[in-house]
Order: C-alpha cells, then structure tokens, then sequence
C-alpha cells in the first residue's frame, strides 16, 4: 500500500522516456513488441515501491508520455511533463527544480525507473544512509553506473547518469552509499540478463504479469 505519511522526508524524482524509445537494448531478448509494455511495467513496480517506502514523501514522474502518465497519476505519482526534452540529466534537474518549487526545503532524490523487483525496506536503508551526506549515490548492480542520487534540503542534485555515472558523481563530491543486502535498489534492467536477474530475486506485480510469457524463453 501506498505510505501516507506527507511528512516523510524524501521527495524522488523518477525520469521516463516515451515507452516507444524506451529500454531500447532489451528488444533483442523480449521483442520489439514487447518492449514498451515491459518499460512501463518497470516504472510501475519502481514507483508503485517507492511509493510504499516509509521515507519517501512523494514521487514526481518526469515523463511526456501519456500512457505512463496516466498509469503512474493512477499509482499516486505526480507527473511533470518533460518540457526541456534535453535528455535525462537535464529532465532529473527539472523535476528536482519541481519539487522544490512546490517544497524549498524537501530532501530530493533521482531514482532509475527501471527497477523492478524495488523492494520498500531495502530502498528505506538506502534513503535513511542518505540522509548523512550533503549528496550521496548507489551504483548499480555492474558497479558502473547509479540507479539513485540524493540531494539533502538545500543542496543541488546536480545528476551525471548515463554510462560510468559512478566514477562522474564519485567525481562531483557525492558519497556512495555502501551497504550489503539492497539488491532490488542496484538491480537495474537494460538486457535479457538484467531481467532475468531482476526475476531471480522477485519481479514486481506489473513486470511479473509481463514477464510471464518470456519465463521459459
């Protein structure tokens, strides 16, 4: 269920390009056909976790795409449109800036919107470790990219993703976050053995529906 507490302290901004371009390298093990039902599967499971996560006050879904906008609203997401269309760096400091609008003071995280076996306790850890640092990140399950960046109240998120955003936010001062037992948080899906991954330690309602018919493939 979705957490009720508005005074929880994180505010998460999730990015989300059009589902047709969306999750492009996974077309080679799921099918073209499939792919976009796929990528809005992974945003709903990520979004409707976050927004299950005692930490987390609200999430802002930065997206120009209307199916998802309307599948994530439905999950209790706020949906800013992508206005820059400049790519996702530009989109996670647009949708910080959004926040921040409607609450100066909010703690801001960027959350990948591909996470679907997020698990709420797990993302919990990982927030409430975050809240000790100015800025801090958690690498992704290969331990070269991120799948979350945070901005305490007053601080700029100031995003690298995109390739080794390790080593560019390790670079920008941020710390990283080293805990064991956060799985679902690093578990990031771009090919066939992502998912497959992702399914082995627990797919999410929506992604599982998907899935399904890959299973035995």
């Amino acid at each position: 269920m979705p957490n009720t507490d508005r005074t929880a302290a994180w505010s998460l901004v999730v990015p989300l390009k059009p589902l047709a371009l969306a999750k492009s390298r996974l077309a080679a093990a799921t099918g073209d056909a499939l792919r976009p039902g796929l990528a809005l599967a992974f945003a709903q499971d990520t979004v409707a976790a976050a927004l299950a996560c005692p930490a987390v006050r609200d999430v802002a879904v930065v997206t120009d795409d209307p199916l998802a906008a309307a599948e994530l609203t439905a999950l209790g997401a706020r949906i800013v449109p992508d206005a820059l269309s400049a790519g996702l760096n530009a989109a996670l400091a647009y949708g910080a800036r959004s926040v921040r609008d409607l609450n100066p003071s909010a703690a801001v995280a960027a959350l990948n919107a591909d996470l679907p076996a997020l698990r709420p306790g797990e993302l919990q850890r990982v927030l409430e470790f975050a809240t000790a640092f100015p800025r801090a990140f958690l690498a992704d399950a290969a331990g070269i990219g991120t799948t979350l960046l945070s901005a305490a109240p007053g601080m700029e998120l100031n995003p690298a993703f995109g390739g080794p955003s390790r080593l560019r936010h390790s670079a920008t001062g941020a710390a990283e976050i080293l805990l064991d037992g956060v799985e679902s948080v690093r578990r990031d899906v771009d090919t066939g053995d992502d998912l497959r991954a992702a399914a082995a330690l627990g797919l999410g309602p929506y992604t599982a529906l998907r899935y399904a018919p890959l299973a035995g493939t």
